[in-house]
């Protein structure tokens, strides 16, 4: 058996400590992205209620941001009242009462953080962890022997993971 050359021992090195040292990451990151999967449904999700006294005489197409609701919607109006998917907005008095569906504390900063953008701090943790990902990707084919048996059968199941990606992404 040929000794492992060094490109493919500090490959294997890096793997090894970088896999340890993302644990905790990587957990969060496949937590939020299975609890993400359902965030059109109210998996998980608590009911928060809430009432906010506002200012008076909002309109309906100004309501969603002064309760920084995105999406808000005014179904209907009878006198001064209106009504939108989560509650209730009194234009008159400036009583704001509504619902809201949200995941619990730490599952939310989960998913937030799965989902950071590029005006936020901790876009630059995503970034790092993408790479670390795809470095993983790379630094497998040196974990082992390129003429071992153990070699060529990840080989198979690499070429069946790249042929069933292809599948789900264009069928």
């Amino acid at each position: 058996m040929a000794k492992p050359s060094s490109t493919s021992m500090t490959m294997r090195l890096v793997h090894r400590y970088l896999g340890f040292f993302l644990v905790g990451i990587m957990a969060v990151y496949a937590t939020s992205g299975i609890v993400l999967i359902f965030r059109d449904t109210d998996f998980l999700k608590q009911e928060h209620h809430f009432e906010k006294q506002l200012a008076t005489n909002i309109s309906p197409e100004d309501l969603g941001q002064a309760l920084d609701l995105r999406r808000l919607k005014v179904e209907k109006t009878e006198g001064s009242i209106y009504y939108f998917k989560e509650g209730t907005y009194d234009s008159a008095t400036g009583a704001a009462a509504y619902t809201l569906k949200e995941l619990p504390t730490i599952l939310e900063k989960m998913t937030h953080l799965h989902k950071a953008k590029s005006s936020e701090p901790l876009f630059f943790l995503n970034i790092f962890f993408g790479l670390s990902l795809l470095f993983f990707v790379i630094s497998s084919f040196w974990m082992f022997m390129p003429k071992t048996e153990v070699f060529r059968k990840g080989l198979y199941f690499t070429l069946g993971g790249i042929v069933l990606t292809l599948v789900l992404l264009f069928v």
